[in-house]
């Protein structure tokens, strides 16, 4: 994990992300010859994208080592795994809403509590509920009104759990099993 090389692994997959990032960057040297200002465009974007989602994956990477640190796997099962019962879904839920950035930045840290003991039903459920985004309800109200707001809000909510269930289903992975194969 993070770059880290695994035996297990083997060598080929430890080194795909360094030969993909190897052949985008000879794919933009190539392009400088012919059309530097499309790189330097391109560059530019690159360095506004990443100083908007620096800040995110700090925040996904400090609450990855106060994980690491507090939450035992042991916990983990109990709140968050397959007997996590209805505090479990409605922690996950509350979390998926309240959680900011880009979607990617918060795997790391999943696969982290996945690793731990997390249910992949509570994951796919997590997922789903961060399309509810608190800062934008006021202005769904203004567009659309309340009932509209209300019903749609409720629907994401029950679809993020029928969303984890059927993942849950579909995947048919007994939690435990892939927690102990880590």
């Amino acid at each position: 994990m993070f770059g880290v090389f695994q035996p297990s692994k083997g060598i080929a997959k430890f080194l795909g992300g360094w030969l993909f990032l190897l052949a985008v960057g000879g794919i933009y040297g190539l392009v400088s010859l012919f059309n530097p200002a499309v790189v330097a465009e391109a560059g530019a974007l690159f360095q506004t994208m990443a100083l908007r989602v620096l800040p995110i994956l700090a925040l996904v990477f400090v609450l990855l080592f106060f994980a690491g640190l507090f939450l035992q796997p042991a916990w983990l099962a109990q709140h968050l795994g397959r007997a996590g019962g209805f505090g479990g879904w409605a922690f996950t839920i509350i979390f998926g809403v309240l959680s900011v950035g880009p979607l990617y930045a918060w795997y790391p840290l999943l696969g982290d509590l996945k690793a731990k003991g997390m249910s992949g039903a509570l994951i796919a459920t997590f997922l789903y509920s961060r399309s509810l985004k608190l800062p934008l309800l006021p202005l769904m109200v203004h567009y659309f009104g309340l009932g509209y707001t209300v019903a749609l809000s409720v629907g994401i909510v029950v679809f993020s759990v029928a969303s984890g269930l059927l993942m849950q289903t579909l995947a048919g992975i007994d939690d435990a099993e892939q927690t102990e194969g880590r």
